[in-house]
């Protein structure tokens, strides 16, 4: 079991102008956050017609819950945070979730 912090981004004001900087700036910021052992981030497309209802999600993964706590708690995690205002124009929704894999023991 891992504890993963997703963000789900909301469609951004300019999605070029928010994958650069996301890419080139948010990035480096996050993953120098302590005990992220994971750290994954895509863009989302419809399996139907309709638009999705986040442009891009990012999920954080964490041994556990210790580690997502002094995760969150550092220096490092608050910079990232800072950095949201700097591109995540259309919105930024937070949730974590305690994961189990049901394929892998």
């Amino acid at each position: 079991m891992s504890v993963r912090v997703t963000v789900c981004y909301g469609m951004p004001e300019d999605p070029a102008a928010f994958d650069r900087h996301y890419a080139e700036v948010h990035v480096p910021l996050a993953r120098a956050v302590p005990g992220l052992v994971d750290f994954t981030w895509g863009t989302l497309d419809s399996l139907d017609e309709s638009p999705p209802p986040y442009y891009a999600i990012a999920s954080l993964y964490f041994a556990d819950e210790a580690s997502l706590k002094a995760g969150l708690a550092s220096l490092e995690m608050k910079a990232a945070g800072k950095d949201l205002r700097n591109f995540a124009t259309g919105g930024v929704t937070m949730f974590t979730q305690n994961e189990r894999s049901v394929l892998q023991p």
